[in-house]
């Protein structure tokens, strides 16, 4: 598969927890972003949830005409050296002119509305459109490599995103910066969830370890090939 190299990496507490609100009142935050620009990654993508938290503009998109795509495509609106990328599989993010820090991508599904890609393009933003019934995170890749030039992917969350790309066998290599502090709120988050009950533990490699003067580790496994 010519996919990009793919790194999920995450802050957690002790006890994987990833919230935002709570990781930002630990040590280690600093050396979060640190560790991810070492990472050397041409690309970051987050999930929904989290762009709409930290990216969009409040509100979703409400379609007039929801004619779908209905079909593979992608549209390159801007070339760049660094994208940041956000997955929305029905197309409901709302972006201001500046779309993103940096020039944005944002993946869909097929059935996106051709309506909703109109408002991106107009705001010359970037989409991959990939997947029937869901996105086709492997297809994605392949186009965000060949067509996109990303060679270096960060995974940044969240926890659904997460272990989505797990799931898939798309993920080459975890970093986690283990902040030194416990979340322990039920029902919070960690930096991989959502799967179904019958899935195996994913096996991982250690393959560095990093530790810091206010007690935050960096950890990196290399994800084991089934």
């Amino acid at each position: 598969m010519n996919k990009p190299y793919i790194i999920c990496h995450m802050m957690t507490a002790v006890d994987g927890r990833i919230d935002c609100a709570m990781t930002e009142k630990l040590a280690g935050v600093k050396e979060y972003y640190a560790t991810l620009n070492a990472l050397q990654v041409t690309a970051t993508l987050s999930g929904k949830v989290t762009a709409q938290l930290e990216m969009a503009l409040p509100g979703s998109f409400q379609s007039v005409n929801s004619e779908a795509l209905d079909k593979k495509y992608f549209s390159k609106a801007v070339a760049a050296e660094h994208y940041e990328i956000v997955v929305d599989t029905k197309g409901s993010l709302l972006w201001d002119e500046r779309g993103a820090s940096r020039p944005l991508i944002v993946i869909t599904g097929e059935q996106v509305s051709k309506e909703y890609l109109a408002y991106l393009n107009a705001r010359k933003i970037s989409w991959i459109a990939c997947g029937k019934e869901k996105i086709d995170l492997a297809g994605a890749m392949e186009i965000l490599r060949r067509e996109f030039g990303v060679e270096r992917l960060a995974i940044v969350g969240g926890g659904a995103i997460n272990a989505g790309f797990l799931d898939a066998g798309l993920l080459d290599e975890i970093s986690i910066l283990l902040a030194p502090g416990i979340d322990g709120r039920k029902g919070m988050t960690a930096a991989f969830d959502g799967l179904p009950m019958d899935r195996e533990p994913f096996a991982l490699k250690l393959s560095k370890v990093t530790t810091y003067d206010d007690g935050a580790v960096w950890l990196r496994y290399l994800v084991s090939v089934k």
